[in-house]
């Protein structure tokens, strides 16, 4: 007979092997927690830097350039002139350095999850930056969200590029983990930062527990730079409004109804005009360039005769929320600014849409709010309300994503108590985009891109060499 029962000194062994082997995974997680912090900390310091930057550029213009010459014509024309170079300085670098830095930026991060688009750090970095702050500072209808976030991924990916990482899991973790401190450093919106990663690119992330609390961490060190270095308040500073009766709940489902198929045109008007600024640019190379000088120049000009359409929208949404527009004339900033968000976004611009989304929102629920005050005054519908209402409803019809719409709006505005409503809201306008056949938007522009590439690539290997 053969003694199978392991000595004691084998045993001992075996658990010796084990708790190594137990440490070593357990300190693999903590590294990537740390270079998650990391990531999450040099996002929100860029972030915060690139917010300081636009608002300069922002506030230079405002109180400069109007009052360069006495001559009402003359200061115009100057106007157009030093916006439309900085238009033109922005287009120049992404179609010269960074083509992949156009738009906002987060489909080529969810594409980068997908490994199917480069992330040029490099090149995007710089491009990004600068190019955004000359976009938006000229008074375009553009967000920085889409620039931070595609900084933050691409810092990820520095980050992990010069770790020397070679794990294609974590470095996949950095990219999101990036992204999704992109978002926090935004809006200081934690929460929104987690959920979207978690919910909009739900088909790329991969989620794990080690992947999950990376995430954590980074969006934990980019808020804590951003209240750090700029402020601890919320992003709308529009006050605290009461939870909506109970007995108007059912007005907001119908107002999701209006998002949902507000969000499906919008889309569709996106995609159409990206169609067609894409055959207008193939006819002659300067075309891109000229564009951007032509956008930029008209948009500098219009911010001082009509600002409400022009910008991100954040110095609009304060002034409808306190009520100091009619109805008459908030259909007309409704109409005008969805046409200068549609265009400017279909450009190729280096900036976002979700700012211009959430004032495009304000607008409708204002306008919403104004009528079924007239219609139900027993209801005493606050027009506050239901502007925050609108920014949730508009973002779930565009983008797709209800649950991040909602956390982010109630981030923003702190008005947690109106969390039941825009519940509602934003479930109604998904519903309805879904039941119109729209995609989100963001898939949308990542499959053509992806179709692009791939006949590109396709194109290329058609063409012979020299050498051959």
């Amino acid at each position: 007979m053969f003694n199978i029962v392991p000595s004691y000194s084998a045993i001992k062994k075996r658990i010796q092997l084990y708790h190594k082997i137990r440490s070593f995974q357990d300190k693999a997680p903590l590294i990537v927690l740390i270079v998650a912090g990391i990531i999450g900390s040099i996002t929100g310091i860029v972030g915060v830097l690139f917010q300081y930057a636009v608002n300069w550029i922002i506030s230079l213009r405002k109180t400069l350039l109007f009052n360069l010459v006495d001559d009402l014509v003359i200061n115009y024309l100057l106007i157009f002139t030093i916006t439309g170079t900085m238009g033109l300085l922005a287009y120049y670098l992404v179609k010269r350095f960074a083509p992949e830095s156009g738009g906002s930026g987060i489909p080529e991060i969810e594409g980068a999850l997908l490994n199917l688009r480069p992330v040029r750090w490099r090149a995007v970095l710089p491009v990004k930056f600068i190019g955004g702050v000359g976009a938006l500072g000229s008074g375009m209808v553009l967000g920085r969200e889409g620039p931070t976030v595609q900084i933050g991924g691409n810092i990820g990916a520095m980050v992990s590029d010069l770790l020397k990482v070679k794990n294609q899991a974590y470095r996949h973790t950095f990219l999101a983990t990036g992204a999704a401190a992109g978002i926090t450093a935004a809006f200081n919106a934690p929460l929104a930062g987690i959920l979207f990663i978690i919910e909009e690119m739900r088909p790329q992330f991969r989620y794990n527990l080690t992947s999950i609390k990376a995430i954590f961490v980074g969006v934990i060190m980019a808020s804590i730079m951003y209240q750090f270095l700029y402020n601890q308040e919320s992003v709308f500073q529009i006050g605290h409004f009461s939870a909506v009766p109970i007995e108007s709940l059912w007005l907001y489902l119908i107002l999701g109804t209006f998002f949902g198929a507000i969000g499906v045109l919008s889309n569709k008007c996106i995609l159409t005009l990206q169609e067609r600024f894409k055959q207008f640019y193939q006819l002659n190379q300067y075309c891109f360039i000229l564009t951007g000088f032509c956008l930029a120049g008209s948009f500098g000009v219009i911010s001082f005769i009509f600002p409400e359409i022009t910008g991100s929208g954040f110095d609009f949404i304060p002034d409808a929320v306190s009520g100091n527009y009619a109805i008459n004339t908030l259909m007309i900033v409704l109409c005008l600014r969805f046409i200068t968000t549609v265009l400017c976004f279909s450009s190729g611009a280096p900036g976002g849409i979700f700012a211009p989304t959430l004032a495009l929102g304000t607008t409708v629920g204002i306008t919403f709010g104004l009528i079924a005050q007239l219609l139900y005054p027993n209801y005493h519908i606050e027009l506050g309300a239901c502007a925050i209402i609108g920014m949730g409803g508009l973002f779930a019809a565009t983008v797709r994503a209800p649950l991040t719409g909602i956390v982010l709006v109630m981030e923003m505005s702190d008005n947690y108590q109106l969390i039941l409503p825009m519940i509602i809201t934003c479930l109604g306008a998904t519903l309805i985009a879904q039941a119109l056949g729209g995609m989100p938007l963001y898939t949308s522009i990542l499959e053509k891109i992806l179709l692009r590439s791939k006949y590109q690539q396709d194109l290329n290997t058609q063409i012979p060499t020299k050498a051959s």
